[in-house]
């Protein structure tokens, strides 16, 4: 094919990772290599098919979707990765199935299993649950496969948890590899993943914590910036704080967003719930109570509304790095003035990074296929070489 690719499957070659088999929950729980390997098999996914090559390496398999909650990019992020690579879709609708007759996750993890791949699962609406749930889901699968119900056991990829959102911040990072042109020109860069106001309350902490608990680990400064009593899962924060200290990098928690943009490379504005406001909502959700859940709402937008000037300027834009740091959203943003009448970001600004924003969300799919196709292959690098030399197009 091209150097570019060659210089990519190269770079895989070198890498040591154990990706094989292996579910894809956190980004915390990988290493360097292995995240740097979902990396480089995402770019390499995204330039074969640029040059119009097919890249299907599965000639029959389900990819299992089950979103627990609303979803648009992800949700069609994750189809295109499976058609990319060759493998069907089928969404498992819990409304429609036995789990809303009270089948148990054990059960329903093997039914959907037999001739499937992965399942990508999404589960943010109950703190301490999502993760906890895909972990479940893993198990129930392990014990399938050791128990010769399953002829393979599939992979689970994390599509949006109560802790991480792991496909997002990666196909953060790939945007910011690609925009600074590589990973170790990212190390000393200043990242402020700030909160931002927002007219609606319940969003969750999956965003923040995923970028503050990956971006550090290349060696980057990482503000976290949130008003008093807006704070993420204490343990994510405190693993933030370790995971700069061993790379070299640096996290801070201010409580300033002007402070936050003073001087950053790259601006990550963007609302979420208080935790400790995670924690009562989740109860409230439990014990199915609509009035307590209608008054904590209550509550949590009038003070929201007490920070209103949290919102990302042309004004804060102006305090970083020379004024042209990189605004980052994993959209929807709310817009001021277009989406609603106060909001994260100012017109002017999202309009004037929508196009950087856009090609941002691209790269997830191919960073789903990368987790994919990580899973199934023990030598994605092989794989790779063996589809360019089959020079399959994908449009005749």
């Amino acid at each position: 094919m091209n150097t570019y690719f060659n210089t990519l499957v190269r770079e895989m070659e070198h890498l040591r990772h154990d990706l094989y088999q292996k579910d894809f929950l956190l980004t915390w729980e990988k290493s360097l290599d292995e995240l740097k390997m979902v990396l480089l098999v995402a770019e390499a996914l995204k330039a074969m098919r640029d040059k119009n090559l097919s890249v299907r390496c599965f000639d029959s398999g389900l990819a299992i979707s089950q979103f627990r909650d609303n979803s648009t990019r992800t949700r069609f992020s994750f189809a295109s990765a499976a058609n990319l690579l060759g493998l069907t879709v089928q969404d498992l609708d819990e409304g429609k199935s036995q789990i809303a007759h009270g089948e148990t996750v054990r059960e329903t993890s093997a039914m959907i299993s037999f001739l499937s791949d992965v399942i990508g699962i999404r589960d943010d609406m109950f703190l301490g649950a999502g993760n906890a749930y895909m972990r479940e889901v893993g198990a129930a699968l392990d014990e399938a496969f050791h128990d010769g119900v399953l002829p393979q056991r599939p992979g689970i990829i994390n599509l949006q948890c109560d802790i991480d959102h792991p496909t997002q911040s990666m196909a953060d990072l790939l945007h910011l590899k690609s925009v600074f042109g590589n990973l170790e020109s990212l190390r000393g860069k200043k990242i402020a993943m700030t909160w931002a106001y927002s007219p609606s309350y319940g969003k969750p902490l999956s965003v923040p914590q995923g970028i503050i608990g990956l971006m550090n680990r290349l060696g980057m400064k990482v503000d976290l910036a949130y008003p008093e009593g807006y704070g993420l899962i204490p343990e994510v924060m405190e693993q933030a704080s370790e995971q700069a200290r061993e790379s070299g990098g640096e996290f801070r928690i201010v409580n300033s967003m002007e402070e936050a943009f003073t001087d950053a490379d790259i601006v990550y504005p963007k609302s979420w719930a208080p935790y400790h406001v995670m924690q009562q909502r989740t109860l409230l959700l439990r014990e199915n109570d609509p009035a307590g859940l209608k008054e904590l709402e209550k509550q949590c937008l009038a003070n929201n509304a007490c920070f209103k000037n949290w919102e990302c300027t042309e004004e804060k834009m102006k305090l970083t790095r020379k004024g042209e740091a990189l605004y980052m959203h994993c959209l929807p943003a709310d817009i001021s003035g277009v989406s609603c009448k106060e909001g994260e970001v100012a017109k002017t600004v999202f309009d004037r990074y929508r196009v950087p924003l856009y090609k941002q969300a691209g790269f997830k799919p191919y960073i789903i296929a990368s987790m994919m196709l990580t899973n199934r292959y023990p030598d994605p690098a092989a794989v790779l070489r063996n589809l360019e030399h089959r020079g399959r197009n994908r449009l005749l």
